[in-house]
Parts: structure tokens; sequence; C-alpha cells
């Protein structure tokens, strides 16, 4: 069952933790229903909060384009939104780390989506529904690497040892409002409050996320890939220019050319 005022109350309350700490509230907004879903109830609840979105490089151009028309219309309302750009993007990122993204090797996450977020205090959509690993998060979080420094922040409402835990991170405080809300608490909210969400969904798309995103299903990669043709270009050329770079290197490697690397990275 829906309980918006009580992911209102936990964005309040996250706002009450960051003013006490001397930080501000950034809603860290992906593009996806989860964050839209957030970014209604955040404006609802009346809390100050600024909203960002870390752009990827590989994001579909439908995401890239509701991302704009969302803080556009932020922007209308006084609410601060900004779009953070990477130093590097990930067809530079791919012959650097002279691998591609895999599931064990995320490089990607870590300096794509993770960053601009350091001493914020940040909104996320993050459900238990959405993962196995996203079921032991909690509703506030600090996030630190120094086991001495992290801070357990409890939800009075709920049950402390299931809702609130400790991560290890990047020195981050996080909350997650609507964390136990399932798929169909999501949708009847965009349904019932008429949230405009990205067009994605209606091409069937599940989940919005990096066109070939490792932690997809192959299935799900080659339907990216067919749907977005360049962005298996610019992959292959991101390959190609890896294998030049493990060669520079000396390197060893099992592949002859991208096409291989291609292959290789669907089944991996």
């Amino acid at each position: 069952m829906i309980d918006a005022g009580k992911a209102m109350q936990r964005i309040q309350a996250a706002y009450e933790i960051a003013r006490g700490m001397g930080n501000k509230l950034v809603l860290a907004y992906s593009g996806g229903k989860d964050s839209d879903v957030l970014l209604d109830l955040a404006v609802k609840s009346g809390a100050p909060f600024e909203a960002a979105h870390n752009l990827t490089t590989v994001d579909a151009p439908e995401t890239v384009y509701h991302v704009r028309d969302v803080f556009e219309r932020l922007g209308r309302l006084g609410i601060p939104a900004k779009i953070n750009r990477p130093e590097t993007g990930m067809w530079d990122l791919i012959p650097k780390n002279q691998m591609p993204p895999t599931r064990l090797m995320r490089y990607c996450c870590t300096a794509l989506k993770e960053r601009q977020f350091a001493g914020e205090h940040i909104l996320t959509g993050v459900r238990w529904a959405e993962s196995a690993s996203r079921k032991k998060r909690g509703v506030h979080e600090k996030l630190a690497k120094d086991a001495a420094r992290r801070i357990v922040y409890y939800d009075e409402n709920d049950d402390a040892q299931k809702l609130t835990n400790i991560c290890v991170a990047n020195n981050r405080v996080a909350t997650n409002p609507i964390i136990s809300w399932t798929d169909a608490d999501v949708w009847e909210y965009i349904r019932g409050e008429g949230i405009k969400t990205n067009p994605l969904y209606g091409c069937g798309f599940r989940r919005v996320g990096c066109i070939g995103c490792p932690l997809g299903r192959k299935k799900n990669m080659l339907f990216e890939f067919q749907l977005f043709p360049k962005y298996k270009a610019l992959y292959m050329a991101a390959f190609d220019r890896m294998l030049e770079s493990r060669k520079s290197a000396g390197k060893t490697t099992r592949w002859e050319n991208a096409g291989q690397v291609f292959d290789w990275w669907l089944g991996e």
C-alpha cells in the first residue's frame, strides 16, 4: 500500500539531517520512473532541495531530452537543477581501462554515475524491489569508508534493524524515501498523480539506464542495440581503441578485433 505521506516525512527528515550537518539536500535524478516519483514527492514535501543529474554519455536520447524537460520545469518552480557532465566519457573510459565494463569491473558506475555528490545529503529512488543487493539498503544511510565514522540514522516509525544499515561507499549521506515501494506502487502513484515519465517505458523498457549496461541481460542489451545502432558503433570504435591501448602496453589478448570483443562482452 502506498504511503506517500511517510515518504514525504522521510524527505523532510533528510532535510533536517542535512541542515544539521551543514550540507545541501540534493535529489539524484536519473531520468527513470523512480526518480520522477521521488521528485514529485520532494516538491510536495515542501523541504528545500536541489536536483542533479549525472550525464553518463551512454544515456538514450529520450532520457537526455526527458531530463532537460524536467529540469526546465524545476527552474520555473525556482528549484535549482544541474546536469553534471563527466570529465571522461564512456568512449574514453574503455581504452583507458583496457577492458570493457563488466559485472565485476564496473568502473563506469564510479566514474559516470556515482560522482559529484561528496559532502552532500542525497535523495535517491533506490527500492528494495529492484534487486537483491538493494534489499540491504536502508532509509537513512551514512556512507563512509572508515568504519569509525559510520553513522546510522533511525526511522522511528519503522524497524531500524531492517530499514537502516551501514554501507561502505564514498563518504556520502543518503536517504531513500520510497525504499519499501513495489513496482506496482510506483506505477499506481504515477497514474494517480498524472506524472509524465520517460518515453522509453512506452517502447518496451522496464528500466531506464545506460545503453549496453553489462548488468542487464544479453537479451536486453541486444534489444537496446537494435533500437540504438549508433551506440553499438560507438562501443565498437571504443573497443578498437582499447585493443590498440592493450597492444601498446604489451598486454596479451584473446581478441583480434572489436567484433570479437563485442561478442565476448555480450556473453560475458
